[in-house]
């Protein structure tokens, strides 16, 4: 059996802000620019909610711990 768990964490080598958006784009293993631009198109559509969701989830989603070398 493969016991590889993906765990959702922010990242530290796609981090723009916080590294969430690279995280999330790590975890669905698609480009991180396209999760930032999505993340932007629904933050104005949604007249700045999306900021406050990127901030809560700065603060709940834990930093990525592996350091790859």
């Amino acid at each position: 059996m493969n016991n590889d768990i993906r765990k959702l964490v922010r990242s530290r080598e796609n981090k723009m802000i916080c590294g969430v958006c690279g995280g999330i784009g790590e975890y669905l293993n698609i480009d991180p620019t396209l999760v930032r631009l999505l993340w932007a198109i629904c933050s104005v559509a949604s007249v700045g909610m999306g900021l406050l969701v990127y901030f809560v989830a700065a603060v709940v989603m834990p930093e990525n711990d592996d350091i790859m070398m």
